[in-house]
């Protein structure tokens, strides 16, 4: 008798958990001898679905898809119109289709069963949420988001439109979504955590995405809700902190040596950048909650952020376009003022062929570092006005400031 290969039995035996995991919640969340799918129905559709697959036959697997949605449709059938909900029903048919997707890609399977498992526990969570947590503005605000990140981000062309090359309709339109998710995340924390308590921590989480966005959310909510700027601010300073993270794993992929080199700057800098954003929070302690409800972005403001990026980016890839291979330093400081990471693995790579040597390419990715924190600052001040950029711009300065003086002393 042939052995059952090791995926086979990894698939069978995942199925199996998929269907018990389910089918003990909805065991559980059942009422009634009514309710006719438990913890060992679950379990055998999943083990179905995994054996409809074995047989490696499409027809097969779709006439077992029909077979558990008919069933699905009787036993709903059977429990009359006093109770309306499908959930049981629909949850029954994606635990046939789990057990079968489980004998080609197992991990994804589980993923997606305990997913499902928690979604079908949250449920009075959930009705809860949308019935009375959500105002009817930040269920348009959700919706929009969705919308601009599902529907329109994909649609539009992934590459260069215009006579030079450097506009990207995708790449842009993704500033904006960008901008709108940060938004609505300090938003979110801003109303659930406090404003003390919630900006700083959406600023630091969010400059993981992307801290010059970070900076222009933050000026926005500032804007919106004055009594939480220094909130804000706090956020704005803290993203900083991802900033230098992100630039070091940039180089610690780009080029160890570089990395290595940039080792004291990058951590002055970012201590600079946590003592300015936690003295920010603790000067925000008499910051006051923000309203219950509110918007959680404006979608003009992400796209006049969209734009000054996008003129951000076309501009500066042009002028180091121009400068060509003779102008390397000055071209990673002008990259910096879009993407320092961008900057920073353009200067690593210089240095791994030899264009430039160690101490250039530091000084070309400070220069990036340094154009960086300008378009923070001019961010910070288009969105949340004077005041605003004028909190940020001492931590800014001291930052950049700080990794020039851990060059300097490295070079004594």
């Amino acid at each position: 008798m042939a052995r059952m290969p090791d995926i086979q039995l990894t698939g069978l035996a995942t199925a199996f958990g998929i269907g018990l995991m389910i089918g003990a919640e909805r065991e559980r969340a059942r009422q009634g001898p009514e309710a006719a799918a438990g913890v060992r129905t679950f379990a055998l559709a999943a083990l179905l679905g995994a054996l409809a697959a074995m047989l490696g036959s499409m027809p097969a697997l779709l006439t077992f898809a029909v077979i558990v949605a008919g069933l699905a449709a009787i036993a709903y059938a059977r429990r009359g119109a006093s109770d309306t909900g499908l959930t049981s029903e629909v949850a029954f048919v994606v635990t046939y289709l789990l057990g079968a997707l489980a004998m080609t890609q197992p991990l994804l399977a589980a993923g997606l069963a305990v997913l499902v498992t928690v979604l079908l526990a949250s449920r009075s969570r959930l009705h809860d949420f949308v019935l009375n947590g959500l105002s009817r503005q930040e269920a348009h605000d959700g919706l929009l988001l969705a919308t601009s990140a599902l529907i329109v981000l994909p649609l539009l062309p992934n590459r260069p439109v215009d006579p030079w090359g450097v506009l990207n309709p995708r790449l842009i339109f993704t500033l904006a979504v960008l901008f709108m998710a940060i938004n609505a995340l300090g938003y979110i924390a801003q109303r659930y955590l406090g404003a003390r308590h919630g900006l700083p921590l959406a600023g630091f989480v969010a400059g993981f995405i992307s801290s010059a966005a970070t900076h222009s959310a933050m000026g926005a909510r500032a804007r919106t809700a004055p009594s939480a700027a220094r909130s804000a601010v706090a956020g704005a300073a803290l993203s900083s902190v991802a900033t230098v993270l992100k630039l070091a794993a940039a180089l610690a992929l780009t080029n160890g040596a570089l990395l290595a080199a940039m080792a004291l700057p990058l951590a002055l800098s970012g201590a600079v950048a946590v003592l300015y954003g936690v003295a920010f929070t603790w000067h925000a302690i008499d910051d006051q909650t923000a309203p219950e409800s509110g918007r959680a972005f404006r979608l003009s403001a992400a796209l006049k952020f969209a734009a000054f990026i996008g003129g951000v980016i076309a501009g500066s890839t042009l002028l180091v376009r121009w400068l060509g291979p003779d102008g390397a330093i000055l071209g990673s400081g002008l990259a910096g003022l879009a993407d320092i990471y961008a900057a920073a693995v353009s200067a690593g790579s210089l240095l791994g062929a030899n264009v430039l040597d160690l101490d250039t390419a530091r000084i070309a990715v400070l220069l990036g570092y340094s154009a960086n924190a300008v378009t923070k600052g001019a961010l910070a001040w288009w969105s949340g006005g004077r005041g605003f950029a004028l909190r940020l711009a001492p931590g800014l300065a001291l930052m950049v400031a700080a990794a020039w003086a851990g060059l300097w002393r490295e070079n004594i």
